[in-house]
């Protein structure tokens, strides 16, 4: 299979930008926010949507796991055919399935058909990322613009699930659950309408040939990842059906990674991964992925268990986090990332998450909003701080017939980073849970609010953990301010290769 490598999608002749590069941003930042909000926003609807189908509580988590095991696995295949085929095409492509995968869960009458539609959400959505991330990549090109490009596209990241619980509490509550997804249309409608406008027709560069057996090994390698630890809390760690698929995503994706450097035309090319910046970008989106889930997942149990909240006001109350993170996300990308650089900020970017983490750990049955507004306020500034310069620094530097793949490596990391930061942290919980139980009354109301509370707030300690581990990690990988400026000097007199690493400050 073979065809051409895309070229940057919006330059003018003269290869300066075109003016309507930032109707291009526009439209890639309503399909990034359509792919990161679908993978909160039918949580909310889920016991509306398990009594209108009639599905047990041990199918319920399949309405997640479909759509997360589906988009996980096939990023990489995603991103390669982006290269192959065109950004411009596999966008289209993308928003066409995705649309067409929302409408047929909506109108689902059954629960096996509700869960390939689901399913089918995932693919496309593997599709849709790397190419819409690839757009921005080769578009903007000019460092002062592209940092506010990926202000923008990082902060939709961090946000976007907070946005679906909103959303999903609101459509729930106003229509009915089937709105959850009924609502891609319009969102898929508007993005496929600006990216056949606004989007060029690639040009041919050279043939690119597609590995099937490193497709085969990281695509697999990736679903027994994502599903051994989707089967840790429903089933424990200590099952076949958790260690057997982990054991399995370790020896394929050591193979995939050995075939990588063999092979002629790889899927994810180890240049990209091994750059210590963008390793250290990778990284860090894995770990804030992990680490936020302990935000949405057990906040979200906390506020409508212990406090009683509704959905919708469960979502309203994330919006002082969503604010707090797209003014930090602005003022680091447009201010302090050129000036400061990633060493400095996405490591105070992890203090600022692990602290809000520990200020959840401080609220019991009496407490009111007002004591969950620091943790909100706090996490804001950490995933401002993370993400869009993560989001920035893990594409720059990568030729345009490698951005997709590479831009389905930041998505594989985040959705990789979710998947592991739900089974670890719902395990703990589950275990802290279970062991406060042993010795008191189970039945006493009280004893099992006391019990829940221990366990959320044993998760909220290991999330600020995951949090410290990112702290270290990424001041120990990114670059200093000395050897980033020799390769500046070095990349000013040739065009960058992929192996070059991001030119930012500090």
């Amino acid at each position: 299979m073979s065809a051409a490598p895309a070229i940057p999608d919006v330059t003018s002749p003269t290869g300066t930008p075109s003016r309507r590069r930032w109707l291009v941003l526009a439209t890639v930042a309503l399909a990034q926010l359509m792919v990161v909000l679908d993978a909160t926003i039918v949580n909310i609807a889920l016991p509306t949507a398990q009594a209108d189908l009639g599905f047990s509580d041990n199918d319920r988590q399949w309405v997640v796991t479909a759509y997360a095991l589906a988009f996980g696995s096939l990023l990489l295949l995603g991103g390669k055919l982006s290269d192959i085929l065109g950004r411009r095409r596999m966008f289209l492509i993308g928003l066409v399935g995705f649309a067409v995968a929302s409408a047929l869960g909506g109108l689902a009458d059954t629960f096996g058909l509700l869960i390939g539609a689901r399913a089918l959400q995932g693919a496309f959505g593997a599709i849709l990322a790397p190419a819409a991330l690839s757009v921005l990549t080769t578009t903007f090109t000019v460092p002062r613009e592209r940092a506010r490009a990926f202000g923008v596209f990082g902060a939709i990241a961090g946000m976007g699930g907070a946005i679906g619980l909103l959303l999903g509490g609101f459509l729930t509550e106003t229509l009915n659950w089937r709105w959850n997804l009924y609502v891609n249309v319009p969102i898929a409608v508007l993005a496929f309408v600006g990216g056949l406008v606004l989007l060029e027709r690639v040009q041919a560069r050279g043939a690119q040939r597609l590995d099937l057996v490193g497709v085969a090994l990281g695509s697999l390698g990736l679903f027994s990842l994502v599903f051994g630890f989707s089967q840790a809390e429903p089933r424990g760690w200590d099952d076949p059906l958790t260690w057997g698929p982990l054991a399995l995503s370790v020896v394929l994706l050591v193979s995939f990674a050995l075939r990588q450097r063999r092979v002629a035309n790889p899927v994810l090319p180890l240049a990209i991964v091994l750059d210590r910046d963008r390793g250290a970008a990778f990284l860090g989106i894995l770990v804030a992925g992990s680490g936020m889930f302990g935000a949405f997942l057990f906040v979200t149990y906390y506020l409508q268990a212990v406090l009683g909240y509704s959905p919708m006001q469960t979502g309203a109350a994330f919006m002082p986090m969503i604010v707090t993170l797209i003014i930090t996300a602005q003022l680091q990308t447009n201010l302090l990332v050129p000036r400061l650089g990633p060493k400095l900020l996405v490591p105070i970017g992890m203090v600022f998450g692990g602290a809000g983490m520990l200020s959840f750990t401080l609220l019991d049955a009496t407490s009111s909003y007002g004591h969950l507004l620091p943790g909100f306020v706090l996490l804001g500034l950490g995933m401002g701080s993370i993400m869009p310069a993560s989001f920035q620094i893990a594409t720059l530097g990568v030729t345009p017939d490698q951005a997709g793949a590479a831009s389905a490596a930041v998505s594989t990391s985040q959705q990789v980073g979710g998947a592991i930061g739900t089974a670890v942290l719902n395990t703990l919980a589950t275990t802290a849970t279970a062991a406060y139980l042993v010795g008191r009354d189970a039945a006493d109301p009280q004893v099992g609010l006391d019990a829940s509370l221990h366990g959320f707030t044993t998760a909220y300690l290991w999330s600020a953990g995951i949090f410290v581990l990112g702290f270290v990690l990424t001041s120990l990988l990114y670059r200093r301010r000395g050897e980033r400026l020799a390769r500046a000097a070095a990349s000013a007199v040739g065009p960058q290769d992929a192996s070059t690493g991001p030119v930012l400050a500090h």
